[in-house]
């Protein structure tokens, strides 16, 4: 014999516990700190605080549009490029691009992918500014 099925509550219950009679959970982090920053969220911060710190030094940085891409697009060349950049033209800023994964994938920590990104950063600075790397920053290579 089939029993009969008992009809759905047309209310959902509130749940004032859970089942094991704890209560609800808490906040999993306090309200200052963000639950979760994405690893591209952490990579434009790197990228952003190195502009950052040449704009003091060099204030024609404000023209210049720095960008965070995830890959390079595909070249023939043997190397993976960690960054680019490209002059101003007509009508588009000066650009700098800086490539999230090539970088990822060649460092270990985050202390490592900073310093890394502040290289590439200034090493595109350089080129877009035709200068050398260590006029743009003093302690360029010394990390």
């Amino acid at each position: 014999m089939d029993s009969p099925v008992p009809p759905r509550p047309t209310e959902p219950r509130v749940r004032r516990r859970d089942r094991h009679g704890r209560g609800m959970r808490g906040p999993v982090a306090p309200p200052q700190v963000p639950l979760s920053a994405s690893r591209a969220d952490t990579f434009r911060d790197l990228v952003l605080d190195s502009v950052e710190r040449l704009e003091r030094r060099f204030p024609q940085l404000v023209d210049v549009e720095f960008m965070v891409m995830q890959v390079p697009s595909v070249s023939g060349e043997d190397t993976v490029p960690l960054g680019g950049s490209a002059p101003a033209g007509k009508d588009t800023p000066a650009r700098i691009v800086v490539y999230r994964r090539p970088v990822e994938i060649r460092t270990k920590s985050r202390d490592e992918r900073a310093l890394l990104v502040h290289e590439v950063v200034v090493e595109q600075v350089a080129e877009l500014l035709g200068l050398s790397p260590e006029s743009v920053d003093p302690r360029y290579g010394q990390d």
